[in-house]
């Protein structure tokens, strides 16, 4: 499986909107394996962590996001759940289980309904390993700075507007990764 040949059919024009996929991604990619590489003990599929981390935001071109260049008509917090169609359309289902697991720190059923999210009603927290270090290697980049790494404290604050749920997995993550 080839992530970019995949980001290049759903993002056919080079411009500032899969500038900024591919920076992202690769930056939450390196970081993956980079945790694979420190921890072989977890045994982790590095190739998977590769391939999950460039696509984890592929869904990003169909939200309405105009200070990155998207200007789709779903919410931005929808990426994951669109991703994860496009993903299961393509056949990768495992690459899909990664897209709509990765919002936050990953958002249960619960989350979702109390704070009334428009996105599918199901537990949607990262379960495998490799969904968990990709959503927690995500938490460290932005869109809207590339060329920066977030610290641990201020990538735990920024989950706080997810609720407790979110920032716990976060911190337990913290204790598994690095």
């Amino acid at each position: 499986m080839d992530p970019m040949a995949l980001i290049q059919k759903y993002y056919p024009e080079a411009n500032r909107l899969r500038d900024i996929l591919v920076t992202h991604s690769q930056s939450v990619a390196d970081k993956a394996c980079a945790i694979a590489d420190t921890h072989p003990e977890l045994h982790l599929d590095r190739q998977f962590l590769y391939e999950g981390a460039m696509l984890h935001d592929i869904g990003i071109f169909l939200t309405d996001a105009a200070g990155i260049d998207c200007f789709g008509d779903r919410p931005y917090i929808c990426h994951g759940s669109l991703g994860a169609a496009l993903m299961r359309s393509e056949g990768y289902e495992r690459h899909a289980l990664v897209c709509e697991r990765h919002t936050g720190a990953g958002l249960s059923l619960k989350e979702i309904i109390a704070q009334q999210l428009p996105v599918p009603q199901r537990e949607m927290v990262p379960v495998t390993l490799e969904e968990q270090v990709i959503c927690f290697a995500d938490k460290f980049f932005s869109k809207t700075h590339l060329d920066r790494e977030k610290s641990v404290e201020k990538a735990r604050r920024s989950l706080e507007r997810y609720g407790a749920e979110g920032v716990a997995r976060f911190d337990h993550w913290c204790q598994l990764f690095l």
